[in-house]
């Protein structure tokens, strides 16, 4: 069966605040079943993209986090950058990847943007293929005036979820679309009317290539031709270079260099090569790496580096390694379950448990790096100067935010924990009784996971100063630990009736 795989590419206004940027990030790694495959951030622009990828229901889940947080940490009043934007989360599109029709991303894109406005009252508009108007296909066109004069106009342009006002989380575009690829161009000069000039030229609105959208911006004091090619398989990179080029020496001017956002197909690349190096035949296997299959990896392994003595991995990273073992174990009952005709009536649940434990597994594996990461950003923040004013302010805000995204990591590891303890319970109960002890060490280690992500959440929530987001922190807390006990309670049963064990 081929797994569903979408790909979400959203862009956030903030390039520059490496906190916030790091609370975003972690908001999406939380979600089970996420692998964030990049980031990159652009001061000049003020804008962030974190490319990641999951199934559909994570990634719709993990994108909700990701504007959320984003709403929380984001003022559009105080925004100010190279790159056009109407919202905190400017745009969230969602690629089709593996197994899934771009339909079914379209219902995804529609479904989360009625989430977004109904739950967080940020006014959505739907674009690219998720568009429900012609006039809404072209995210330029949703996007004319930006922020500032959407606030003014928005009741003549109504979102197609949400209210029609906005706070200082402005508004965000959703949609559906296929693959492409985020290039950008710089000149050797500093003059940004010609970079304007060449995308007018460039650019498929104003009847240039095909697939092409362009942008001419000054970006770190050079004239950029920022672009979108949509479709490099009818549109080659390197035949857009080429056009840049030829109309730059129009203007006596040269490519200075060029660069990407995010991450190109390799078969773009690969086109490129052909291009440049008149390469005829070729074949994509007579690349190196295609034909590597693995590679040793000399990586300390995770207990060597807790024992080393450093601050990080530390309690939170093990939380999560143990949470992981707990699903791991999960998965191998349900699987040892499965395919027994003593057990046939459970076979369907056991699949679907595994399918579940492989994709907090997957999660919690990833919060391992996250939580050492997130107390990295803390002790960074720490380390900012303080001998003015603005510096204490600046520093002091910068604890908060990374605070915040320091306990958003355990957080979630202990809300996985319970559904870890949960599924575990089920297995003792259900399956395969040769695998029970197998069973309970799960629901054990789930245990271990959840107390020691517990006192993580616990003592975050004393450093930050909005005290209302740490009561909230604390009561969820309290209600993981209240499903904890009933699930022991449940498990004891389980263990004693089944096989005469005791917890």
């Amino acid at each position: 069966m081929i797994q569903k795989i979408i790909e979400c590419i959203p862009n956030f206004s903030e390039g520059r605040n490496t906190a916030v940027i790091d609370a975003i990030q972690t908001a999406i790694a939380a979600t089970a079943g996420i692998h964030i495959l990049d980031r990159h951030s652009d001061e000049d622009h003020n804008r962030s993209v974190i490319t990641f990828i999951g199934s559909p229901e994570a990634v719709a889940q993990a994108a909700f986090s990701a504007i959320e947080i984003a709403a929380e940490l984001i003022d559009l009043d105080k925004h100010r950058g190279e790159h056009p934007r109407i919202g905190a989360t400017d745009v969230v599109p969602f690629v089709p990847i593996s197994g899934v029709t771009m339909e079914e991303c379209v219902e995804l894109a529609r479904s989360l943007g009625k989430r977004v406005g109904e739950e967080l009252g940020i006014p959505v508009y739907l674009y690219e293929n998720a568009a429900t108007r012609p006039d809404r296909k072209n995210l330029e066109k949703i996007r004319k005036g930006e922020y500032e004069k959407l606030k003014e106009i928005i009741q003549d342009r109504v979102p197609d979820f949400g209210p029609a006002c906005m706070g200082t989380a402005g508004a965000t575009v959703i949609g559906a679309r296929p693959p492409l690829i985020a290039y950008n161009v710089y000149l050797s000069t500093d003059d940004v009317s010609i970079a304007k000039n060449i995308a007018r030229s460039v650019r498929q609105s104003s009847g240039g290539l095909p697939h092409v959208k362009a942008l001419g911006m000054l970006v770190e004091g050079r004239a950029q031709v920022s672009m979108n090619l949509t479709d490099y398989t009818k549109t080659p990179i390197a035949q857009v270079v080429e056009a840049i080029r030829h109309e730059a020496e129009g203007y006596g001017v040269s490519l200075h260099h060029s660069e990407l956002v995010g991450l190109i197909p390799q078969a773009a690349l690969v086109d490129a090569a052909q291009w440049y190096l008149q390469l005829d035949p070729f074949e994509s296997g007579q690349i190196l790496e295609t034909r590597m299959y693995f590679a040793l990896s000399e990586e300390p392994s995770f207990l060597e580096k807790l024992s080393a003595g450093t601050p990080t991995p530390g309690g939170g990273s093990s939380a999560a390694y143990a949470g992981a073992m707990g699903a791991a174990l999960v998965a191998m009952v349900a699987h040892l379950t499965m395919g027994k005709k003593k057990y046939a009536q459970v076979k369907d649940r056991m699949s679907e448990i595994v399918d579940r434990a492989d994709e907090i597994r997957s999660s919690l594996e990833q919060a391992v790096v996250l939580d050492a990461q997130a107390f990295d950003t803390v002790m960074k923040a720490y380390r900012m100067p303080k001998g003015s004013t603005a510096e204490e302010e600046a520093r002091a805000e910068a604890i908060e935010q990374a605070t915040r995204g320091a306990a958003i990591v355990p957080l979630q590891i202990a809300r996985n924990a319970v559904e870890v303890f949960e599924m575990a319970n089920e297995v003792a109960e259900r399956g395969n009784i040769n695998a029970i002890s197998d069973a309970g060490t799960a629901a054990l280690m789930a245990r271990a996971s959840f107390n020691a992500a517990r006192l993580n959440v616990e003592i975050n929530a004393r450093e930050i100063s909005e005290g209302k987001l740490a009561k909230g922190w604390i009561e969820e807390i309290e209600d993981l630990k209240e499903k904890i006990k009933a699930s022991e309670s449940r498990l004891r049963n389980t263990l004693d009736e089944r096989a005469g064990l005791a917890l």
